[in-house]
């Protein structure tokens, strides 16, 4: 597996053969995300998936979004008319906000634990205050046997749920796992004061 951004095409179909709660993750990220948000950002936007079933929880929102993947986000411009979509990685400057939602599934994990919670700092500071932020990811599990995500050594770097609970927490948020199935969990934080 790994490397998913350079094969658009085979994206989907990839995903859906390798991880057989990929559709649950993104409807649970979705989920979390709430409704009647007005501006949006995603993190890590692929060829869209996400943030199709993100807008449809905040019709009429601005999308502003990253990716790595050039051909990942021509493929995301297809789908997200509107959208102001532009290549960058997540460890550069995120943009302006303030956003009232912030969000990412299947992204995140390519950090290691120093980047994430750099990351998290970084992300509070473009989210209003009591705005959300959402991580959809791989995580290491508590038992080794529910590992099931096939991984690429180097690339793919999952942390422990517990420990983005600790680094989200002291980036100013309240944040809490809300859904979580064998190696996959969604993460919902909420900036503070």
């Amino acid at each position: 597996m790994g490397q998913f951004h350079f094969h658009p095409d085979a994206y989907l179909d990839l995903m859906l053969s390798e991880m057989p709660d990929y559709l649950r993750l993104q409807d649970e990220a979705a989920a979390a995300t709430g409704s009647g948000a007005a501006r949006l950002l995603d993190l890590g936007t692929g060829t869209g998936e996400t943030a199709r079933r993100v807008l449809a929880r905040h019709p009429g929102a601005a999308l502003t979004g990253i990716d790595v993947s050039a051909d990942m986000l021509a493929v995301a411009r297809e789908a997200l008319p509107g959208a102001d979509l532009c290549e960058a990685r997540l460890e550069t400057a995120l943009p302006s906000g303030p956003f009232d939602v912030v969000f990412s599934v299947l992204a995140i994990h390519h950090l290691d634990g120093p980047g994430k919670a750099d990351l998290f700092r970084r992300v509070a500071a473009v989210l209003k205050t009591g705005g959300r932020f959402v991580i959809g990811d791989v995580v290491v599990p508590d038992d080794p046997a529910d590992a099931i995500t096939p991984l690429s050594p180097s690339y793919d770097l999952p942390s422990r749920a517990d420990d983005q609970l600790i680094w989200l927490s002291t980036a100013g948020f309240d944040a809490s796992v809300v859904w979580a199935e064998r190696d996959l969990a969604v993460i919902s934080a909420r900036k503070g004061v």
